[in-house]
């Protein structure tokens, strides 16, 4: 460390704009200028980064950035990215975070992580990992951005340095390029380090990340001749020449290291810094570097050339006894080794060792001959493990040896892979357990290795999951428990990747040779739940009544009767029994219990269950399971398509409600996480569907159709079933645009696919409802028989929404005094339901027809209950209806009501009311005796109070 210190005590030259930078933004995070004399405005976080090749003096300067911050009272996080540590996951995340919590106890961390310390405890190796299924990457970085977050407002003002940022490992850079952006909302200083042109292609998006470069790195630079005598001079004394410092110069290039040890070896040799001896600054600079540096060090004797290469090969925090073993020296011997390569400036550090410089220990490590490489690194493996390390310790170095059909080997990849993937680092065990394949294992363990590797692949390679299981299968299986589990998993990922005729033709293969009776149920079980989704299935009604047969005689002893029974409740919904019978089986299903994050299981049935009670018209109950279920994959850290087909969904429920701003929040909140999974799945044609149906309910057409032409929604439709279904969804966002004829062929083409299957619940699909709207364009009397016989599935499954929904639809596409008749009849049974959104509908279609038939008295009071409806809802199309509606009879829209008036102040609530009597906003500026900033200033806050665009409001905030 001696060595490390007397380098950084060094004057940095020419880099005063870089520590000026630094300065700046030390000043802006703890709110004081560089000579803390005053206050330089409220504190705020910033990014800064610094890119230049090998020995330009990142680390130096990473030094004195740490020294400054500690000097102003920051809390200092410090982490350097390693050559021989990039395939340790979470190692540079460990560096910065691990220290926060050293010394405390397991009560005190749960404590401080709260409901992370499941998810990140093992990641930070603070815990080990549980024996549950593994977080999602992106929960993972979740909890470490709330890890980093509440340190960071803990311990304020907060620095974070990372040198060497290009070998930082693929999962720490992933994560603090993802965080870096957020420091500007935080008290943290966010300082990186990195070689650009090492930078890996999973790091490319950290080259963008915002900085006070205006978005780039701040770029270091040679030093130029004067800097370069400088720091000669400084070192050599100021008797140093112009002619010796020029040539020094000339044969570094001003690389700032090459300089320093250049200056060392002339102190060495005792050479007189004059121009005689400049001559000989040639030979001693190739000394420094390269092949110069490995002669040098292959003068100082081969057992320290051998401690020297286990150094290497260990990487960084070398313990010396550790290298010892590796060298395979004793300790006396290691220990004089340590002298002679400290004196060499090769190593610093006593208790802990490491390399002077990264590109010392590059060059040592890249002279290492290979054989000899590969056989350091596996006695680096057995080391680790015989020090008690873990298998996870040695996987990266057996990474590095060749493959011997040493079981020995295999076994330590698998149980590193293990622990790394339930620490949340499937990439890396992916890498681990592909070596182990390659090792190779012994025969009879090669498909559970496979099932391992499948495992691994699942949430980043769906398609080379699918291959490992594939390849496990074909292998010999002693153990019947592990080829169900394979089996279970292939078909699993088969269906997430929109494969399901695949997923339950390898179901139904398996079905057909398994003998054990419960193994089969849950095969069947898992066949029914796939069958559900597919689109194209042949034989829908068969299996319907198959599922029914076979769900009627289970009691819900175990978790697969009751995913039977599960299964059974959905059929009813989608076939459009009485709602009733969907609700008994729903109720069955959950009585034993019916947990959304149950190991080896599919969150897809307890979400099928909750909703039904939905569609059955009790949306509190499906808020309560889907709260609960949300609440488990949290516990789970699943924040990827699980966290987000629930986000998705509860929009969906809050939609159906009619609470569409709530809606719209949580589906985009859905769709961003359904963004992070990837284009094409389930997960993002289900938000982006449910998108598009808010947007249009709120009135937003124009939206609606950029978000399916940003999002490709359109055909070719998803193979799986989605809901709202999408085709559908694409058929109405048509009729909205007024492309009728086309809307009409879409909204035909999904009655002939879903028809045949007997999926004939408009409540589920009210694909039948649309295509009336849009046959009545061209063909009314068509348009009518379809409206009516959706309006008779909609009694035959007997909710008010469903019914209600029918009849305005059947209303529209009438004539004459029957549509008075439906609507009033519609607007009775939706008062009966929980759908706000139909309801408003309903009545101002019912105030609408009231007016024009010359019914005045009855169509105001409609139209006001419409419209406050609507301003409930959020709908704002339908409000501006609303109002046209009012307007064309005459009437004004009320003034709000004395409960919606008790959140605002007197001169709110007087600026409310002059605008819904229609004043401006100049003329209600002269009432209240003020400006029109302030009239805009007072409606602006009625507007954030009441939460909608009520009386007006909209109108007299436009242009603000």
């Amino acid at each position: 460390m001696g060595r490390r210190s007397m380098r950084s005590n060094r004057t940095l030259f020419e880099r005063e704009s870089e520590l000026a930078a630094v300065d700046e933004a030390l000043g802006e995070l703890t709110g004081l200028r560089a000579d803390g004399a005053e206050p330089a405005g409220q504190p705020r976080g910033a990014l800064l980064a610094f890119a230049g090749p090998a020995g330009l003096g990142k680390t130096t300067l990473m030094a004195e950035v740490r020294r400054r911050a500690a000097a102003r009272g920051c809390t200092v996080l410090s982490a350097r990215g390693g050559d021989q540590e990039q395939r340790v996951a979470f190692h540079v995340a460990r560096q910065l975070l691990q220290p926060q919590f050293a010394g405390a106890a397991e009560a005190d961390l749960r404590a401080q992580l709260g409901s992370w310390y499941d998810i990140v405890g093992p990641a930070l190796g603070l815990c080990a990992p549980t024996d549950g299924a593994p977080p999602d990457p992106q929960g993972l970085r979740d909890g470490l951005d709330w890890v980093l977050t509440h340190l960071a407002v803990q311990r304020a003002p907060m620095v974070l340095a990372l040198d060497d940022a290009h070998w930082a490992d693929p999962e720490s850079l992933g994560w603090l390029a993802a965080f870096a952006p957020r420091t500007e909302e935080l008290p943290l200083l966010v300082v990186v380090a990195y070689r650009p042109d090492e930078l890996p292609d999973h790091a490319e998006s950290f080259r963008g990340l915002p900085g006070r470069a205006g978005g780039r790195p701040i770029d270091l630079e040679p030093l130029s001749a004067v800097a370069v005598a400088g720091l000669v001079r400084e070192a050599l004394g100021t008797h140093a020449d112009d002619a010796f410092c020029r040539e020094c110069w000339a044969v570094t290039a001003g690389n700032p290291f090459e300089t320093v040890e250049l200056t060392a070896k002339v102190h060495d040799r005792g050479l007189d810094p004059t121009e005689a001896g400049a001559h000989l600054l040639r030979d001693l600079a190739a000394a420094v570097k390269g092949s110069g540096l490995i002669a040098r060090l292959e003068r100082l004797g081969t057992s320290t050339v051998r401690f020297a290469w286990a150094c290497a090969v260990l990487g960084t925090e070398i313990h010396p006894m550790l290298a010892a073993a590796v060298a395979g020296l004793g300790h006396e011997e290691a220990a004089d080794a340590a002298d002679a390569l400290r004196g060499a400036r090769i190593l610093t550090g006593a208790e802990t060792l490491e390399f002077v410089h990264p590109l010392i220990a590059t060059a040592v490590y890249r002279a290492i001959p290979s054989g000899v490489r590969v056989a350091l690194h596996g006695q680096a493996a057995w080391c680790l493990v015989n020090d008690g390390q873990g298998p996870s310790a040695a996987a990266r170095h057996l990474l590095e040896t060749h493959p011997d059909g040493d079981n020995w080997v295999v076994q330590q990849l698998r149980a590193a892979a293990a622990e790394t993937l339930r620490s949340g680092a499937p990439d890396a065990a992916r890498s681990y357990l592909a070596r182990a394949l390659r090792e190779p294992p012994p025969f009879e363990d090669r498909a559970a290795v496979l099932h391992e590797l499948g495992s691994a692949s699942l949430l980043t390679e769906p398609a080379t999951t699918v291959n490992h299981l594939r390849a496990a299968l074909e292998e010999p299986i002693a153990d019947q428990e592990l080829r169900h589990r394979i089996v279970y998993r292939l078909s699993q990922v088969l269906a997430h990747s929109d494969r399901l005729a695949e997923a339950s033709d390898t179901l139904a293969r398996e079905i057909r040779v398994t003998d054990d009776a419960r193994v089969k149920l849950r095969m069947v079980s898992e066949q029914f739940m796939w069958d559900a989704f597919r689109a194209d299935e042949p034989d829908h009604p068969s299996r319907s009544r198959r599922l029914t047969k076979l769900a009627d005689r289970l009691k819900g002893r175990d978790l697969t009767e009751r995913y039977i029974i599960g299964l059974r409740t959905w059929d009813a919904v989608l076939r459009g029994e009485p709602a009733h019978v969907a609700l008994h089986h729903a109720e069955r299903a959950l009585a034993g219990g019916l947990g959304w994050a149950e190991p080896d299981r599919g969150f897809e049935v307890p979400v099928l269950v909750a909703l039904a009670f939905m569609y059955a018209d009790r949306p509190g109950r499906t808020e309560e399971l889907f709260a609960a279920g949300i609440a488990d994959f949290e516990r789970q850290g699943w924040r990827g398509a699980h966290l987000s087909f629930g986000y998705t969904l509860l929009a969906y429920v809050r939609y159906r409600r009619g609470r569409l701003a709530e809606a719209e929040d949580f589906v985009r909140a859905g769709l961003r996480l359904a963004e992070r999974v990837g284009p094409g799945t389930p997960a993002h044609w289900y938000a982006v569907g449910i998108l598009i149906e808010v947007l249009l309910a709120r009135g937003r057409v124009t939206e609606a159709a950029q978000t399916a032409e940003d999002y490709a929604f359109s055909e070719p439709f998803p193979a799986a079933v989605v809901f709202p279904d999408a085709q559908t969804v694409y058929g109405e966002l048509l009729l909205a645009r007024g492309l009728t004829k086309d809307a009409v062929n879409q909204l035909a083409s999904a009655g002939r696919r879903l028809d045949p299957r007997g999926i004939r619940n408009p409540a589920w699909c009210p694909w039948q409802l649309h295509l009336a709207r849009a046959e009545s364009h061209d063909t009314p009397e068509r348009a009518v028989t379809t409206a009516l016989e959706a309006l008779s599935r909609a009694r035959q499954f007997g909710t008010p929404s469903a019914i209600g929904q029918a009849l305005r639809t059947a209303a529209e596409v009438s004539s004459g005094s029957a549509r008075v008749k439906y609507l009033e009849e519609a607007v009775a049974h939706l008062e009966c339901s929980p759908a706000g959104y139909e309801l408003a509908c309903a009545l101002v279609a019912l105030g609408t027809e009231l007016r024009r038939t010359g019914r005045a008295a009855e169509a105001a009071e409609y139209l006001y209950r419409g419209l406050d409806a609507a301003v409930q809802c959020g709908a704002d199309g339908l409000v501006e209806e609303a109002r046209d509606e009012l307007a064309a009879a005459g009437l004004r829209p009320r003034r709000l009501h004395s409960t919606e008036m008790d959140t605002l102040t007197s001169r709110e609530r007087m600026a409310a009311n002059l605008t819904v009597d229609g004043l401006s906003r100049s003329e209600i500026a002269k009432k209240l005796h003020t400006d029109e900033q302030t009239v805009v200033r007072l409606l602006s806050a009625v507007y954030r109070k009441m939460g909608t665009d009520s009386s007006g409001l909209r109108e007299a905030l436009e242009g603000t």
